[in-house]
């Protein structure tokens, strides 16, 4: 809860984060015009797509916890600036080297906001609607990914300098939500040791721990799936259809992240471990399917395993992320997303670079099929762990917008004791006797 008595608006912070992620994937589209520009090779592209990631993570390793002490506003309002000057970096690049510059200085500031705006919109849950908060912060991510890549597409089509136009655009949407953000009350307390907190650490809160080991696999293997179709994505449209317009390799990212958003939105009346069971093994259907793709020379079929990847990842995004914010008190949460969004980050920029290098010296067939094979591999681990463990955090809380009432389809009721899914019954299980708890477990 905010500490002043005016609650600024929950979809102000929501836009940071699309407006943050729309950023980190507008390059996309703009990949094969930098190689035809400036003759990039694939493995370039992906050290300047890997730049970002990795400076983000750096950035979350060290300033994760930040607005925990110094408050969600100040760190939002300079990460944002910092963030508008990325873009006119980004907007004046004049060959791979200044690229990765700018590249860099992105992914400093969107780690240091990331974090901090997630766990703005999680001080901002209304005790009526829990899940909220949830939910945002796992669509936003989608929904900013599939506008940066239309726009920047659109641009490249119909915009004159398709390289500098989205940049200053971005840059201005940053600015204005800087002053916004700065006008607005601070949503939770400030406490000592912002100095501290700066050493470089990944810290789970404890009660999240579990549902963050058991998820971890299946985060892993969905944002790899992203980090290949992000920078390789273009790449692989070329590959499959060379005729194909350029527009084509930016909307099969489009694909995967619109895919994604809605998926995250349909899903959200799951509980989050049906859900995330689900994304998982969508998985390597997806993959199969890409893999398809190519040996057929068929680009509908890449289009289509790019949508079943979206599902798959919104679905996965979705349900982890209820499972590990279900118990994280307030103190802890900017720090628990910030390690969230580091394992989410590394498995978005490792794979990606390896890729990179197999495609410089193997093609990218190979790569393909050796990154759809470890993609696979880590799916069928998270559906194994999933269903051999039930998880307090998986009954931990009611589907998003369900609000802790019945809800009845057919026969089963969803989002009561039954099943697991009201708070109420999640707190009588923690809260009383041993044999009360036993039959708590039952039930879920």
């Amino acid at each position: 809860m905010p500490p002043t008595g005016k609650r600024p608006p929950f979809a102000l912070n929501a836009s940071v984060l699309i407006a943050l992620l729309a950023a980190s994937s507008a390059p996309t589209p703009l990949y094969p015009v930098y190689q035809d520009r400036w003759g990039l090779s694939a493995l370039s592209v992906t050290v300047v797509f890997s730049a970002y990631a990795l400076a983000l993570l750096a950035a979350l390793l060290t300033t994760g916890a930040l607005s925990d002490h110094l408050g969600r506003r100040p760190v939002l309002v300079g990460s944002l600036l910092l963030e508008a000057a990325a873009m006119a970096a980004l907007a004046s690049a004049d060959g791979a080297d200044t690229l990765i510059a700018a590249r860099v200085l992105q992914g400093l500031a969107t780690g240091a906001a990331t974090s901090a705006a997630g766990a703005a919109l999680v001080d901002l849950d209304r005790p009526g609607r829990p899940g909220r908060s949830a939910l945002t912060n796992s669509i936003a991510p989608a929904a900013g990914m599939a506008a940066g890549v239309l726009a920047a597409t659109l641009l490249i089509r119909y915009a004159p300098g398709p390289t500098v136009t989205v940049y200053l655009v971005l840059a201005l949407v940053f600015l204005l939500q800087a002053a916004a953000i700065a006008l607005s009350p601070e949503t939770t307390r400030p406490h000592a040791g912002a100095w501290r907190s700066l050493r470089p650490r990944v810290a789970v809160s404890p009660p999240a721990r579990r549902a963050f080991l058991i998820s971890g696999a299946g985060v892993v293997a969905v944002w790899a799936l992203g980090g290949f179709y992000s920078s390789l994505g273009p790449a692989f449209v070329r590959l499959v259809a060379p005729g194909a317009p350029q527009a084509a390799g930016g909307m099969v990212f489009f694909t995967l992240s619109l895919s994604a958003a809605v998926t995250v939105w349909t899903t959200r009346v799951l509980r989050p471990l049906t859900a995330t069971l689900l994304g998982c093994a969508a998985v390597p259907a997806a993959v199969a399917l890409s893999l398809a793709g190519m040996h057929l020379v068929s680009l509908p079929a890449v289009f289509a395993a790019a949508l079943l990847a979206g599902v798959a990842f919104g679905a996965v995004a979705q349900g982890s992320m209820r499972m590990v914010l279900a118990r994280v008190p307030q103190s802890d949460r900017s720090t628990t997303l910030a390690a969230y969004y580091v394992l989410s980050y590394v498995a978005m920029s490792l794979p990606a670079v390896g890729a990179g290098v197999l495609t410089q010296s193997h093609g990218l067939r190979t790569a393909a099929h050796l990154y759809a094979a470890l993609v696979a591999l880590l799916a069928t681990a998270a559906l194994l762990a999933l269903a051999l463990t039930r998880t307090p955090a998986a009954a931990a809380g009611p589907a998003a917008g369900s609000g802790g009432r019945r809800v009845r389809s057919g026969r089963a009721v969803v989002g009561t004791a039954r099943c697991g899914d009201t708070l109420e019954s999640w707190h009588r299980a923690m809260n009383g006797s041993r044999a009360t708890r036993e039959r708590a477990r039952a039930r879920a």
